[in-house]
């Protein structure tokens, strides 16, 4: 937009920070005129203002409260990088598809709306990811041209790294196989590298060399609740088998305790 070419250099600053996954901001997607737009709740560009991250950044406005933050943003909206936008109802059936929005003819900054972006931020490491897709393209493309010596690493590469992929698969195979066999010999059965497909890194993958395969034991937590619904259960039966004795009736409709006493006391001053 013409209005965002304007912006000095320090709100541009400002806008890329906020715009970058560094400043925190939960960022939603609506519907605005029929194309999908990014937004964000004005709070939440408050917070990111008031974060260490910007703090530590340079040539950008200082803010020391949330009424310098939002005066900043509020100086922002002229350049036109985000407006103030109305949330409306989804565009689909689910409660979870993107909101209609539309922009509001009253551009303010306040902390409970929200406002719509149109400013896509830094553009460099697109640009760079595009330049190299189209480099790796045109090197497999102009492939029958390398020189000999680069196309025999190129095949001794791929030989290779699909040996590692069918010595992987040799190795599952063979451990499934090998855990059959001492499940019947001699049970519960012995893993050879029992966290190979485990989420922990390269080397630890392979430590232990084998692990018997006995159960994993329940929690304490598991163990406590299990007690205390023994303990639940015992009392209910406890108050299940109990008896309920007949008393015989004094004749009084009131119990003894709530029957009233009448009794002379002695004047004392006779």
């Amino acid at each position: 937009m013409e209005q965002q070419s304007k912006a000095p250099q320090d709100i541009r600053n400002v806008v890329n920070f906020l715009r970058s996954s560094s400043a925190g901001m939960k960022i939603r997607v609506g519907v605005l005129n029929g194309k999908r737009v990014d937004y964000f709740k004005g709070k939440g560009a408050v917070k990111a203002l008031l974060s260490p991250a910007y703090a530590k950044l340079k040539n950008v406005p200082k803010v020391k409260d949330e009424q310098e933050a939002q005066q900043l943003l509020m100086s922002i909206i002229p350049f036109a990088f985000f407006l103030r936008v109305e949330r409306g109802a989804p565009t689909g059936t689910s409660s979870g598809s993107p909101k209609q929005l539309q922009i509001t003819q009253m551009q303010t900054f306040v902390p409970s709306d929200y406002y719509a972006w149109f400013y896509e931020g830094s553009q460099w490491t697109t640009y760079v990811g595009g330049v190299a897709m189209v480099a790796i393209m045109l090197a497999g493309v102009m492939f029958p041209l390398w020189p000999p010596i680069m196309r025999l690493g190129v095949w001794y590469l791929s030989i290779g790294v699909l040996g590692l992929i069918g010595l992987f698969f040799a190795l599952a195979i063979v451990r499934l196989i090998f855990y059959i066999i001492t499940v019947i010999v001699t049970p519960p059965g012995i893993w050879i590298f029992p966290k190979l497909f485990a989420d922990v890194g390269f080397v630890e993958s392979f430590i232990p060399l084998w692990e018997w395969d006995v159960p994993k034991k329940k929690g304490k937590k598991k163990r406590s609740e299990k007690e205390k619904g023994n303990e639940t259960n015992s009392g209910a039966e406890v108050i299940s088998s109990g008896r309920i004795e007949e008393v015989q009736d004094s004749g009084s409709s009131r119990p003894a305790s709530r029957q009233a006493r009448v009794e002379e006391v002695p004047d004392e001053e006779s």
